[in-house]
């Protein structure tokens, strides 16, 4: 096959007339390039004339086969060489019937090597067509069926992950970190849709946590994946709600291209399991079983105590392990019944530096507590009341405002009742590296709360008149 190619002079760019004629070109043979084209895919490739001899014969054909192009091309058909006698002439009518179908036709031969062996190859073929249309031969390209199954499991695979029915979210991430493509269950998970989230950095649908997700995937793409998967903790930004931190357990794959000579990182595969109901369930039990084990302590050390007050302060501080910063006791030192409610500072941990719970010893001065105060409004509810500052700023103002140590941003307020009375309030506060007080910590406060006004009614009670 030849074909005569067209090259202008430098006249004809500036705008001369003159130029080469037909005579004057070079003609070119495309026979080397369409054998290059032929040999570079990644399939095998044959072609037959409509007489069903065979016309190309590429690379892949002689590596699957063993026979090379100089020892197929020519051959009639597969007759005698390429498969077994008493299948050529099916295997022969099946491929010259794509000169006369339309599209593509799919079999599935068993061919014979050139070493006598035999492959089972599934093959694509087509008409060729002359330059009026009419049939001209046929081309067929073909695979061994179980490279063309493995293909197609791995397709099979990737289609099933990106459905919605999957349990696990499935993001695949670029090169920049970005996701590139995302199942419905990840979308929902990242609080957003499909299409929304592509292209967008991690930090726009990922606060808290992102830094280790991207450290995660950057590790990923320079060194491969980890051993084991891995669980990280992240609050999603989301628009349809509270941001609320969740527990990914999380694995990763490294995605190269099967194209290039060497690896070259396309991306990573990112799946991950929401874990965060187990995970909560886990913290909590470890949680209860070591307060109530504080809880034990305490009161054993509570019971070595000659004075009250001082037995109050020790499960004071017995509950302040792993639960608070700061803890405060207040007394109620009005009447029954009597509004406002006033209360006076009995004992508090040091604002400073961590340590043992004081008594406070410089006399019985009302606390200068503004209107709805957590603390007075447990005090008249006789129930517990949870506060928090506002996010921003304006947190060591708004524990200022309430007399607390000014690195407090949660707190959680206790009644103290005893024998059917309101002896005071007891007041944990968190600072900003905590979380809020839950419900559960509530009910955590109201146990200590129990035992600290028993103390407190008993010094009360001592307590020479």
């Amino acid at each position: 096959m030849r074909w005569r190619g067209c090259q202008v002079s430098a006249s004809r760019r500036s705008g001369a007339t003159d130029a080469l004629g037909p005579e004057d070109e070079p003609e070119r043979d495309g026979g080397d390039l369409l054998a290059a084209l032929l040999d570079g895919m990644d399939a095998a490739l044959c072609a037959f004339d409509a007489d069903g001899v065979v016309t190309h014969w590429n690379r892949e054909a002689e590596r699957i086969l063993g026979w090379s192009a100089a020892e197929a091309v020519g051959r009639a058909g597969f007759a005698g060489w390429a498969v077994r006698s008493a299948d050529a002439a099916e295997v022969q009518e099946r491929l010259l019937s794509a000169m006369h179908a339309p599209g593509r036709q799919v079999h599935e031969f068993a061919l014979v090597t050139k070493s006598g062996g035999r492959v089972l190859v599934r093959t694509q073929s087509a008409a060729v067509r002359g330059p009026g249309g009419e049939p001209a031969g046929v081309y067929c390209a073909f695979s061994e069926v179980h490279a063309q199954i493995d293909l197609e499991r791995s397709i099979a695979l990737s289609e099933a992950l990106f459905e919605d029915a999957t349990a696990w979210g499935v993001v695949l991430v670029d090169a920049d970190l970005r996701p590139a493509l995302v199942n419905a269950h990840a979308a929902k998970a990242l609080g957003s849709g499909r299409s929304a989230v592509l292209g967008r950095p991690l930090g726009d649908l990922v606060s808290q946590g992102v830094e280790e997700l991207e450290s995660a995937l950057a590790h990923v793409l320079a060194e491969g994946a980890p051993p084991a998967p891995a669980e990280v903790w992240v609050t999603v930004r989301s628009e349809r709600g509270e941001p609320e931190r969740r527990c990914w357990r999380s694995g990763f794959v490294r995605l190269s291209s099967p194209l290039a000579e060497e690896p070259v990182p396309l991306g990573v595969a990112w799946l991950f399991e929401d874990v965060t109901e187990a995970r909560r369930a886990e913290q909590d039990a470890a949680a209860l079983r070591f307060r109530t084990q504080q809880l034990h302590r305490a009161a054993r050390a509570a019971a070595e105590c000659e004075d009250p007050a001082e037995a109050a302060t020790t499960h004071l501080d017995f509950a302040l392990a792993g639960f608070a910063d700061h803890a405060l006791i207040d007394l109620v030192v009005s009447a029954e019944g009597e509004e406002p409610v006033r209360l006076v500072r009995a004992a508090a941990t040091p604002a400073g530096a961590p340590g043992p719970s004081l008594l406070v010893t410089r006399g019985a001065l009302p606390v200068r507590y503004g209107a709805g105060h957590p603390a007075l409004q447990c005090a008249e509810r006789a129930g517990s009341v949870r506060a928090g500052a506002p996010e921003g700023d304006g947190g060591a103002e708004w524990a200022a405002a309430r007399q607390w140590p000014q690195d407090s941003r949660f707190a959680l307020c206790a009644v103290l009742r005893s024998r059917g009375r309101t002896l005071g309030v007891v007041t944990f506060l968190r600072g900003a590296g905590r979380s809020r007080f839950e419900r559960g910590d509530a009910v955590y406060a109201e146990g200590v709360a129990v035992r600290i006004a028993a103390a407190v009614d008993l010094a009360a009670a001592t307590r020479p008149s």
